[in-house]
């Protein structure tokens, strides 16, 4: 019986060390209005536009601002892939993938409930079979580890609560050799007209990955406002 009391010391140590060490990795401070009090590896994280911003997502103006032909040839999508449109919102990319997967799947993963319903609706107006929508977790992407071939996230992860677990989960939904390409609206250009807040510079972009256990592959420099950053998991 005596034997047992170290041990449960050790655990109840070691479960406050992570908690510890869970609780230094955000900081809470205020900043800038458009986003919330916490930050993460210096930076604010922004507010979520969230479903009051689908009429700005299906903008008719928006191929011709980001280019988006360009970017899903960036990706160099092949029949037969298992996809993921990380914070899929309207689902704008998500039926543009759904074309370009054949017999391939598009999980189309948000992590509010009323972009499920808009999804839901758009596949049966559409017809686009290949979609499955997913409700995610603020921490969890809630997909099936090592099933993903490519993972697409636009204009989205700065606007994560938890950007680090999110980040790991993402990561073991890879497969291995998998891809993640972060699409993100340039800070270190002055002439991108977005709120700052809602841009990212590349070297953040690759701090914070890396720290979760990507390695960084690219930066694709050929979109107008935004880094195409590709990150692997090996």
């Amino acid at each position: 019986m005596h034997m047992l009391k170290p041990c449960i010391l050790l655990f109840v140590f070691l479960s406050l060390s992570l908690f510890s060490l869970g609780q230094d990795r955000y900081k809470i401070s205020t900043g800038d209005p458009n986003g919330i009090n916490k930050w993460y590896m210096g930076r604010q994280i922004a507010q979520v536009m969230s479903h009051y911003g689908i009429d700005w997502l299906e903008r008719d103006e928006r191929e011709m601002e980001e280019n988006t032909s360009l970017l899903l040839k960036n990706l160099a999508v092949k029949p037969g892939m298992v996809i993921a449109d990380i914070g899929a919102g309207s689902g704008y990319h998500s039926a543009l993938l759904s074309k370009m997967v054949g017999s391939g799947k598009v999980f189309a993963v948000d992590v509010e409930q009323e972009m499920i319903f808009y999804l839901n609706e758009r596949i049966k107006q559409e017809k686009l079979s290949s979609i499955v929508p997913v409700l995610s977790e603020e921490q969890n992407v809630s997909l099936p580890d090592n099933t993903v071939d490519m993972m697409l996230l636009v204009d989205v992860y700065h606007e994560f609560s938890y950007p680090y677990e999110m980040a790991l989960s993402m990561l073991a939904a890879l497969k291995r050799g998998g891809k993640l390409v972060l699409v993100e609206f340039r800070s270190e250009d002055p002439a991108v007209p977005i709120k700052t807040i809602h841009k990212m510079s590349e070297a953040q972009a690759i701090k914070e990955f890396k720290a979760a256990g990507f390695v960084f592959d690219k930066n694709i420099d050929n979109l107008p406002w935004q880094h195409c950053m590709v990150f692997t998991k090996q």
